[in-house]
């Protein structure tokens, strides 16, 4: 049966955003790595926290994502630079050369796999489910959520993982939106009655003590964010993997695990 959606629709557009240097050490050159010399780009959707999103002076690109990419960038020697990318068209952006690599909380699949370049995985995820604190909902687990208005950001893992559930007969109207702060903002609202996410995003809306939201369910950690490249982009790949494998020895990962989620999310990912 078809599902019911509602899409809230953003138009595409890019905004270049400059980052700044890691680490002290001399500069080198790209050696033709880069698009640009001197500057690694990275196609990011940045409203997706705490991964991405901005400072509070709605410029600024700061998170998870945006404090590794700038450390990767100064491994290579080079100037992070940050393209603001809307997510329905992110992939395409690498493809066609509008940046160097996408670091936006892309979950590595068999058909991503297929498309496109991937570094070695540098953070694990699983979906989680989220509700009002209070909330007279019963379900602890998305197969209970029948009848329920359920929010989640489209064309990601959370939107391959309720369609699947809705193919497997779980019968539920679907609220899809272009960036995970909708759902969250239509959850506080009372207009949807569950959000489901990466649960590294809801662990930053509960973290918070003031915070109305609680996690009620997380599947099992089985997913893996990596570096999405333009496929053949062989070199490029190479030398970020180089730099990952250099940061996680160094401790560098866990510290910026331990700034943004208060706990080691990296290791994980490299079990």
């Amino acid at each position: 049966m078809k599902r019911p959606k509602m899409v809230l629709m953003a138009a595409w557009g890019l905004l270049v955003i400059g980052g700044v240097f890691a680490g002290g050490s001399k500069q080198q050159e790209s050696g033709g790595l880069t698009l640009e010399q001197g500057v690694l780009s990275v196609g990011m959707e940045i409203g997706y926290p705490p991964m991405e999103y901005f400072d509070i002076d709605g410029k600024t690109p700061i998170g998870f994502d945006v404090q590794v990419a700038t450390a990767l960038a100064g491994k290579l020697g080079l100037k992070a630079k940050f393209v603001d990318t809307a997510w329905d068209g992110i992939f395409a952006g690498v493809n066609t050369g509008k940046y160097d690599i996408v670091m936006s909380a892309v979950t590595i699949t068999e058909e991503r796999l297929a498309m496109h370049n991937f570094t070695k995985p540098y953070i694990g995820n699983t979906q989680a489910m989220v509700l009002l604190k209070g909330s007279p909902i019963t379900a602890r687990n998305p197969e209970e959520i029948q009848g329920l208005g359920v929010a989640y950001q489209a064309e990601t893992t959370s939107d391959i993982y309720m369609t699947g559930l809705a193919g497997k007969g779980v019968s539920f109207t679907a609220y899809e939106y272009d960036k995970v702060l909708n759902c969250f903002d239509e959850l506080r609202n009372h207009r949807v009655d569950v959000v489901v996410c990466d649960s590294l995003v809801a662990f930053d809306y509960v973290a918070g003590p003031d915070s109305p939201f609680e996690i009620v369910w997380q599947g099992v950690a089985d997913e893996r964010f990596g570096i999405c490249l333009k496929k053949g982009n062989d070199a490029l790949t190479v030398a970020l993997d180089k730099a990952l494998d250099e940061l996680f020895a160094e401790g560098v990962m866990l510290k910026i695990s331990q700034d943004i989620f208060k706990m080691d999310m990296v290791s994980s990912a490299r079990n």
